[in-house]
């Protein structure tokens, strides 16, 4: 059998994925360790990752890559490698995120014409767990440094997915079936993904659990600058307007987790390794009024809706994400090189409470009695969101968000302030007795 399909080298090497000490990173630069022809079974390869020296440096496989047929897969798939991070910068007492197995177990076997192979369980040390089973192009174990295991906090449990291949017909002495591994729905503020290892089974009926089923994990990493200062009424004038603010917060989100069709899926690991979302919050003038009556006076505002699902929708067709809950969801017709669930924080989406601001927006009606000599105004903060490339390009529409927590009170002077405000639903549009921008 042939081993030395042509490596294509990947354009650019990405930002590494920080998780405590573990740094994850991804190749498309494979070693195809062994094939099935030969045998009577459908024909499957095993591909082991081989991250390049000189872009990723002390970085290892999880286990080996199963593909049904033998395609050359040099630049077409990818799989996560990891490495040791640096120990300075986190607790110690946990230890090192990353051990060599112990040793190997075999799996399964076949023998015959001159397509001997095996497939190999590695054997974790206490703390770490195997996320992938190792092939052989013989009956020997592989080398201890084929792989590396994890600390077993720095992963999550996961469930076995689709068939990718199984030996019916070869004639070996034990069935045996390989499986994609599917991540759990993510918590928020975090991404579960599977490296691309498969789990394997002797037996060709899809295993409930799999000693091998676990997936990484990373927190969305989130960039908070300083929130945009409260509006004050400095006078009786007319409110300015507040002045634009920059990004109040981003996340950044890695290539596998967002579509862009901008780009083939494998071409974002080098073309936008990351996407970022950025929100940035700013205080819109709703309405003011200006008593110069010798009694209280009513004033009335509508806070309009800044939120249409139409275009919320269209945001989550273009990209997958979802705002309130975890994506990828339901069906889709979408490429996805690495299986993930992410779910963006609730810090993030406005979500600490609730998220009924995002299922039912509408504009409310804003009603202040304004003691006499008094100024008042009101002020919606505003969230606009919008997904940026890598490369500074736009890469999806952008939506805004607020609800009825969002809005602000300002008074002129501020002092003995006898102002009365209340919120009501909106039904038809209120007679203006206000004064609006």
């Amino acid at each position: 059998m042939n081993t030395d399909d042509t490596v294509t080298p990947a354009a650019t090497q990405m930002e590494s994925i920080k998780f405590d000490n573990l740094l994850i990173n991804f190749t498309t630069e494979f070693q195809r360790i062994w094939n099935t022809k030969g045998s009577r079974a459908n024909l499957a390869s095993f591909w082991r990752p081989t991250p390049a020296p000189d872009l990723l440096p002390g970085y290892f496989p999880l286990g080996d890559l199963a593909v049904s047929g033998d395609v050359n897969i040099n630049g077409k798939r990818v799989m996560a490698v990891v490495c040791e991070g640096d120990p300075q910068s986190v607790d110690t007492s946990k230890g090192k995120a990353l051990s060599r197995p112990d040793d190997f177990e075999q799996v399964w076997r076949y023998s015959g014409s001159g397509a001997d192979g095996a497939i190999w369980r590695p054997i974790p040390p206490d703390g770490y767990v195997a996320l992938g089973l190792v092939c052989s192009n013989d009956h020997e174990k592989p080398s201890l440094n084929a792989v590396r295991c994890v600390r077993a906090d720095l992963v999550i449990a996961s469930s076995v997915g689709d068939l990718i291949w199984n030996d019916r017909g070869s004639g070996a002495r034990q069935d045996f079936s390989t499986w994609n591994i599917d991540p759990p729905a993510a918590a928020a503020g975090e991404i579960y993904f599977a490296p691309g290892t498969f789990a394997g089974s002797n037996s060709f009926t899809k295993p409930s659990t799999h000693a091998a089923a676990y997936s990484l994990r990373m927190q969305i990493p989130l960039q908070i600058n300083p929130a945009p200062e409260v509006p004050v009424l400095s006078g009786f004038e007319a409110p300015p307007p507040p002045e634009t603010s920059e990004a109040t917060q981003i996340a950044k989100i890695p290539w596998f987790a967002v579509e862009d069709n901008a780009l083939l899926p494998i071409d974002k690991l080098s073309k936008s390794p990351y996407y970022y979302l950025r929100r940035t919050d700013q205080y819109v003038l709703v309405g003011y009024g200006h008593n110069t009556g010798d009694k209280s006076r009513l004033f009335k505002w509508t806070a309009p809706r800044v939120l249409f699902h139409a275009v919320l929708q269209a945001f989550n067709r273009i990209t997958s994400i979802k705002v309130t809950s975890a994506w990828p969801t339901g069906a889709s017709d979408a490429v996805r090189p690495i299986k993930f669930s992410a779910k963006l924080s609730s810090h993030f989406t406005h979500t600490e409470k609730s998220s009924s601001g995002w299922i039912t927006p509408n504009a409310v009606e804003v009603v202040v009695i304004v003691p006499q000599n008094k100024m008042s105004a009101v002020y919606q903060l505003q969230s606009h969101y919008d997904l940026w490339r890598e490369d500074g390009t736009e890469a999806a529409i952008n939506f805004a968000y607020a609800d009825s927590d969002s809005l602000y009170w300002a008074e002129y002077p501020p002092k003995d302030s006898e102002v009365t405000a209340a919120i009501l639903p909106m039904t038809d549009s209120p007679t203006a007795t206000d004064t609006a921008p």
